[in-house]
């Protein structure tokens, strides 16, 4: 659960894990098998070979250092910028982020605005459109591996014109040195993650497609009170079930929580597509996932209910729980 401020973890049991890697040009049967269990048994896998351009990924790192090397003062003039505060319910963590509604008109707006770079709408709308036909083709191969006879049962929500998905920039500074550019320090989790960057949580939405630069810090819990440390890699992205997902699946996938601690020496950044349904859409398991040695398992309601849930409730608290019939 999130604390009202940032806590050391050094007491927690931290155990590292290996997740798995899924190459997207293998052979299909093959992949969507992979997908499938890394979701069932992780709620996180690897994919390389994800057809998204290095130039794309590099250009919208720069993109995104670059913002958060500029003044507090000029970052702070922007209302999709934060810093400390995560939701509005009292939560903190070491991060200050940039919040996207993930849409070219959105993303357009950008170019208008003095204080962000000239090729910022550019260069995000490209990297936008490559993760989201990232994600897209990921819930398809999903829905195949799951049997479900509409194989965008998935993928057709975030494809939606309306679709509330959403991008978002993690910075994490250092604790200790605040030059980014130290690349000889000790990067070991034991001596350099100290604190609370994002707290414990699950992503609401359906799918999240995450990519970090070369410095750990990425948690996830597989069992209460254990912590297990992801390394970083650069050829990947990291791709994650979200609550929809789990709902949409009828409990096959899982949500898995989540965190992200700080690096004493050195800056990490992360970009997170969310993949999101419109407001109004039903979330609903197809019926091939219902069965009677599987029953439903949730109520039926739209993003917009939950989406008023996820932000009335504190960042740790298990709101999935609560559409559970």
């Amino acid at each position: 659960m999130v604390a009202a401020s940032p806590k050391s973890i050094r007491s927690e049991k931290i155990l590292p894990i290996e997740l798995p890697v899924v190459d997207l040009s293998a052979e299909r049967s093959m992949v969507t098998k992979l997908i499938v269990k890394a979701c069932e048994d992780y709620g996180f896998f690897n994919v390389v070979n994800h057809g998204v351009p290095r130039d794309t990924i590099a250009k919208m790192e720069e993109a995104g250092f670059d913002f958060f090397a500029k003044p507090m003062a000029q970052k702070k003039q922007l209302p999709p910028y934060g810093c400390k505060n995560i939701g509005f319910n009292g939560d903190m963590g070491e991060v200050e982020y940039l919040l996207l509604a993930a849409t070219p008109h959105s993303i357009a707006h950008f170019k208008n605005i003095s204080n962000v770079p000239s090729n910022f709408s550019s260069t995000v709308s490209a990297y936008t459109e490559g993760v989201r036909e990232l994600a897209c083709e990921i819930l398809e191969l999903m829905a195949e591996g799951l049997g479900v006879p509409d194989a965008r049962a998935f993928s057709r929500l975030i494809r939606d014109v309306d679709s509330d998905s959403v991008l978002r920039f993690n910075h994490y500074p250092p604790i200790l040195n605040k030059d980014c550019k130290d690349k000889d320090k000790d990067k070991s989790p034991s001596h350099s993650h100290t604190k609370v960057g994002f707290g414990d949580h699950s992503d609401p939405q359906i799918l999240t497609i995450l990519r970090s630069n070369d410095v750990p810090g990425l948690q996830i819990s597989l069992q209460d009170g254990v912590w297990n440390p992801v390394a970083p890699d650069p050829q990947a992205f990291c791709v994650n079930v979200g609550d929809l997902l789990q709902v949409m699946t009828n409990g096959r996938f899982v949500s898995v929580r989540h965190r992200a601690v700080t690096n004493s020496y050195k800056c990490r950044m992360s970009v997170a597509y969310f993949g999101a349904p419109p407001l109004d859409a039903c979330i609903v398991a197809p019926s091939v996932m219902v069965t009677p040695q599987r029953p439903s398992l949730f109520k039926t309601f739209t993003w917009a209910e939950y989406k008023k849930v996820t932000y009335s409730m504190r960042l740790g608290e298990r709101r999935i729980d609560l559409f559970r019939k």
